[in-house]
């Protein structure tokens, strides 16, 4: 969009209305008001020049009117602040600015030849000056505005939304808003209103020649036959015309609008809908387009809370079957601690240690999700996990024990491609136990997490570190091996006590 498209614009809307203006102002002095007040005499020099530089003069001051009004639309998009406000507000306001010039030269044409020319000529009387100017500005002039107004706004719909790259044409104050219903209303007045005007004139003009035909009245009727016919054939083209013009500034922006619905429809959640008015269709919409950057959002959402949960976890959550109040909840629960992780980070760079931590916490993660677990959190390089909550699984504690051999064997996996590259490997440490805990939303009024309180994620994360003492890289415990139903390896250890605790913990090694 360049100052040479807005010129383009205005001088293909300029033309295309006032010429219409110009055959109809031809036809009606030619059948309708078939006496003009110069009579049938010879042109003078005089004449010819007034025509001339009138002719002139309109044009130059059409041309010089629209220069000035769009100055301040040549830059595109409009800069910010109050040079950008006044840019898009004149956008909005380009057909009805277009439509005013139009009306105000016919106006002045209407002054121009039917007063101006009358003097010239030496022939001005009141009543035929305002036979000329009741041609030329009301009828041919409310013509040409209407076509101006309608040719204009729907070439400029082409232009606006590069003056609105976010839409929200609605909320520009001091545009014009010309609604659908007024549109019509608009369009109704000039169809009813000239037609009844034009042939007012014509039976008044019909009347005087047949007072003055005497035995010529037949023609005289004939004539009036034949304009009667004129009016007829030129209202229904006229009316058609209009209704064609009318209903496509409805239908075009709706097409476009239930096309991206349909887009929406197939899941294409980046559409947008380009607003070209701010009526009543504008406002829809924007709305539109307001409600699909809403699911835009709600499923940049979803998916960025896919990776703090499982999928089916996530979905269960958004479908509001799940409450994240604190509940008390048998689950079972899973703590994984890289060993020797002090002398790693010490004789390792910083950048690589946080490269391999999120490899590392990746591998793990996977396996969690892949059993139906949460991350609960990461805490250094210790991961909590949940089975069974905040979605009530039955089987939580086999899900957990699965989720550790696959954790080892992604772990041994990782390791064995990183000694390919020459890098130190990783071990890991893994607890699990299963016990009734507080689980929900725990934390400040402005900020809350999905935490776990209780003893038994206290002794989870015990046997977590046991697993140095007793050199396995699982424990699991007692009360977790009971809802196994035998389906894991596990090979049963001495009892340990474990701090905070009178009773000794029974505890098995995954094998």
């Amino acid at each position: 969009m360049t100052g040479e498209t807005v010129r383009r614009y205005l001088r293909t809307t300029a033309w295309q209305s006032n010429l219409v203006g110009a055959l109809i102002t031809y036809a009606y002095f030619r059948f309708i008001d078939y006496e003009p007040p110069q009579g049938n005499r010879p042109l003078t020099a005089g004449e010819i020049a007034y025509f001339v530089v009138g002719f002139a003069g309109l044009i130059a001051s059409g041309a010089w009117l629209a220069a000035r009004w769009n100055r301040p639309l040549q830059t595109v998009p409009p800069p910010p602040g109050p040079a950008g406000d006044v840019a898009r507000r004149r956008a909005l306001q380009q057909p009805y600015v277009v439509a005013g010039i139009t009306f105000v030269g016919w106006a002045l044409a209407g002054v121009i030849w039917g007063v101006g020319w009358q003097l010239i000529a030496g022939t001005f009387s009141p009543a035929d000056s305002v036979r000329s100017m009741f041609g030329i500005t009301v009828i041919s002039g409310t013509v040409a505005t209407t076509l101006a107004f309608l040719i204009g706004e729907r070439r400029w719909r082409q232009a606006l939304p590069a003056y609105f790259p976010e839409g929200r044409l609605t909320a520009v104050e001091g545009a014009p808003r010309l609604g659908v219903r007024a549109r019509l209303l608009v369009v109704l007045l000039v169809v009813a209103v000239i037609p009844i005007s034009v042939l007012g004139m014509a039976s008044y003009q019909t009347a005087k020649a047949l007072l003055a035909a005497g035995a010529g009245a037949a023609g005289v009727v004939t004539h009036m036959l034949v304009v009667v016919v004129f009016l007829v054939l030129a209202s229904m083209l006229a009316s058609i015309g209009l209704a064609l013009s009318v209903s496509r500034s409805v239908a075009e922006p709706l097409g476009r609008l239930r096309a991206a619905m349909a887009e929406v429809e197939r899941g294409r959640l980046d559409t947008r809908c380009p607003v070209v008015s701010n009526d009543e269709i504008g406002e829809l919409t924007e709305g539109f387009n307001g409600m699909v950057q809403g699911l835009q959002e709600r499923e940049v959402l979803r998916e960025t809370f896919g990776k703090y949960v499982s999928e089916e976890i996530r979905d269960e959550i958004l479908a509001g079957r799940v409450t994240l109040e604190g509940q008390l909840r048998e689950v079972t629960i899973l703590f994984a601690d890289i060993r020797d992780f002090t002398p790693w980070v010490e004789a390792t760079d910083p950048r690589d240690v946080v490269r391999d931590l999120n490899a590392y916490f990746t591998e793990m993660e996977t396996a969690i999700r892949a059993h139906g677990g949460l991350v609960v959190q990461y805490i250094g390089d210790e991961i909590e996990a949940v089975f069974g909550a905040p979605v009530t699984r039955p089987g939580h504690a086999g899900q957990a024990v699965r989720a550790a051999l696959e954790m080892r064997a992604r772990l041994a996996d990782w390791n064995a491609a990183r000694a390919r590259t020459g890098r130190p490997l990783l071990r890991n440490g893994i607890g699990i136990h299963t016990g009734t805990v507080l689980a929900g939303n725990i934390g400040s009024a402005d900020r809350l997490s999905y935490a776990l309180v209780g003893d038994p994620v206290n002794l989870a994360s015990r046997l977590q570190g046991l697993t140095k003492e007793l050199h396995a890289d699982v424990l699991v415990s007692g009360t977790t091996r009971a809802r196994l139903d035998g389906e894991a390896p596990l090979v049963p250890l001495p009892a340990v006590k474990v701090k905070g605790r009178t009773a000794e913990v029974e505890v098995y090694a995954l094998g």
